[in-house]
């Protein structure tokens, strides 16, 4: 009895070393480009939902590839665009072809541009956030070169001048905890916690569904005392100067941090595309009126290039089922003012 212990206490620690040794030198412990404790909440993530929409659920799984971008993995050399932003940008409750990036990708092909861009965006993100994608995201993707960053931006940046969360609470790129981080950091270097996580992605079916009623949500907004507002409408009530100056220390901040992105995008030798949003109020959200003025009035002057797509979108009630998530048709009409403008941008750069 006492060989049968000595000899399973043996092989118990030749296996350890085995895999210790293995990890040493097959780990990624001491590669630096490694995302470590960073994007954990967004990597490798798998969820089926089901959306009620035009009286039909629809069924469909909401994946996360191994670098964090929504869909299936692409090779980050192959990335040539990305658009960041938040919950607006990631519409993680719609099936991907249903998402403005999908369309625009689209809209993209059938004009023979030769571009694909992928889905960075992550719900509750500011601008705040997209800086810190800069920072700690995108420099550890080794080959990831994107031509271009496109920051669609401004609804989460409505709070910018208020101090609710750091730059890793911003769309939890990073945890809280201590316990978590190194956990985290632990998880994301070692192989074999790797390799099985990836099996564990790949062939894992998702069990939970959720399930969000679009068609209620419309009747709720079509029934409710929310007024779109438009461009038009709102440029011929003169409000403009009295909107800017209202909100002046918050367009203070989110301009900087637009600065800031720019200069950032700029270092990666990206070319930096910043689109304005809209809620259901439309102009009527003063907050987020003076942030899309403010975008575009600071790219003519920087001469950034910007698409202004708040001041042509001229929203129905079934556009959003929230009054700031959009529906498909609402993706739809937002990718369909943003792709001529985007496409012009991509021929303009194209020949620099």
């Amino acid at each position: 009895m006492k060989n049968f212990f000595k000899i399973l206490s043996i092989n118990i620690l030749v296996t350890l070393i085995i895999i210790s040794l293995i990890e040493i030198f097959f780990g990624n412990w001491f590669d630096k480009n490694n995302l470590g404790p960073y994007v954990r909440e967004h990597r490798l993530r798998k969820t089926t939902y089901i959306v009620n929409y035009h009286g039909k659920p629809i069924e469909f799984i909401y994946k996360r590839n191994y670098y964090a971008f929504r869909g299936e993995d692409v090779p980050l050399q192959d990335i040539s665009a990305v658009i960041i932003g938040g919950s607006t940008t990631d519409e993680r409750y719609k099936p991907e072809r249903y998402t403005i990036t999908e369309i625009l990708n689209q809209k993209l092909s059938e004009k023979n541009i030769k571009i694909k861009i992928s889905n960075a965006g992550i719900e509750g993100q500011s601008t705040r956030g997209h800086l810190s994608n800069l920072k700690y995201w995108f420099p550890r993707l080794k080959d990831f070169k994107p031509r271009y960053i496109i920051y669609y931006i401004g609804i989460n940046d409505q709070y910018a001048d208020q101090k609710l969360r750091n730059e890793f609470q911003d769309g939890k790129i990073l945890s809280d905890s201590k316990y978590e981080r190194i956990w985290d950091n632990i998880k994301s270097r070692s192989l074999l916690y790797d390799f099985v996580r990836k099996i564990k992605h790949k062939y894992h079916k998702s069990d939970k569904k959720l399930l969000y009623d679009f068609d209620e949500g419309i009747k709720k907004y079509r029934s409710s005392n929310t007024k779109f507002l438009s461009y038009k409408e709102f440029k011929n009530n003169n409000e403009s100067n009295t909107v800017l100056t209202e909100h002046k220390k918050l367009i203070n901040v989110y301009i900087s941090r637009v600065d800031k992105l720019h200069v950032e995008t700029k270092k990666i030798n990206a070319i930096p595309i910043f689109i304005n949003q809209l809620t259901a109020e439309g102009f009527n959200n003063t907050a987020l009126a003076a942030l899309n003025l403010s975008l575009i009035n600071h790219c003519k002057i920087k001469e950034y290039e910007c698409i202004d797509l708040a001041s042509k979108l001229d929203g129905k009630f079934d556009f959003w089922w929230d009054g700031i998530h959009t529906t498909p048709k609402g993706s739809q009409e937002i990718a369909n003012i943003i792709a001529p403008e985007l496409i012009k941008i991509i021929n303009k750069t194209d020949k620099n």
